[in-house]
């Protein structure tokens, strides 16, 4: 019902710059929280940051000061601009979205499929 595409994925030195977009689809009445999640080899799902309907946004200490949230909440957009990239950074990174669908009340969490990000050091 609903579809979350990520792409900007890529491979890049440490200290270079990469820029994720995610799109959503389907049959949303609301998006509310958007957000960016990683998953290195060997490593649990972490919190990377996200952004709420009043954009207001959090961030994992990690990359604070490094990494930016946005959203285009019109188009279905979350961005997450990264900066100043680690090869600890290198993950594939999802992401999230809270989602109310047209004819329901209560709100559902969906998944993107994942964009591999690679810092060479």
């Amino acid at each position: 019902q609903v579809q979350l595409v990520e792409s900007g994925g890529g491979l890049v030195q440490a200290g270079g710059s990469l820029r994720l977009s995610c799109t959503a689809s389907g049959n949303i009445f609301r998006i509310v929280d958007m957000g960016w999640y990683r998953q290195a080899p060997g490593e649990q799902r972490e919190f990377v940051a996200r952004i709420d309907r009043n954009d207001i946004s959090l961030y994992a200490d990690s990359v604070k000061g490094r990494f930016t949230i946005s959203r285009d909440i019109a188009k279905k957009f979350v961005y997450l601009e990264m900066n100043s990239l680690k090869p600890e950074d290198t993950a594939v990174y999802y992401c999230n979205c809270d989602v109310q669908l047209y004819g329901h009340f209560d709100y559902q969490n969906y998944w993107g499929q994942g964009a591999q990000v690679t810092v060479s050091s």
